[in-house]
């Protein structure tokens, strides 16, 4: 197996909240297992899954909505290397490979984190600025170079 195959694919979100443009607060949530690590939601591609069918699969399973507008599209995949401990248990994953998206909730949309299968103990929007501090080591440069990416864009 070549070592490009040993990532899982993986669909990640940027959510701006409901009042964007005018404010430009973006949703982060509190791992459940893992303590004090916040991110963004995420989740693996399904097999003849479709990229955006996965993204909206999982927005519904990890927040209670998949009600969002997508805004923008990172161009390429990202991906990153799971610390040892997170490997053992995604084995045969060494780590992820990641198509993210920028999207608006929507207005109506009402998140709920306490889904079937709940992945997140808290969530809270907060400033773009302030989501390197929040994030888990092994994802702050997938992090930073998309969050780049958007200001450069000017979406953030």
């Amino acid at each position: 197996m070549n070592k490009k195959d040993l990532y899982r694919p993986n669909v990640a979100a940027i959510i701006l909240c409901d009042e964007y443009p005018q404010k430009k607060e973006i949703f982060i949530a509190q791992r459940n297992d893992l303590h004090d690590v916040w991110q963004f939601p995420q989740g693996g591609i399904d097999e003849g899954e479709e990229v955006h069918e996965a993204l909206f699969r999982e927005l519904e399973e990890e927040i209670g909505t998949n009600k969002v507008e997508i805004i923008s599209e990172y161009p390429e995949w990202l991906s990153y290397d799971f610390p040892p401990k997170i490997a053992q248990s995604m084995k045969p994953w060494i780590g992820q490979k990641q198509k993210y998206f920028l999207v608006r909730l929507q207005k109506d949309a009402v998140i709920d984190i306490n889904t079937k299968h709940p992945e997140f103990s808290d969530y809270k929007f907060v400033d773009v600025d302030d989501v390197l501090g929040m994030s888990a080591s092994f994802k702050q440069d997938v992090y930073e170079k998309v969050i780049q990416h958007f200001k450069k864009e000017e979406f953030l």
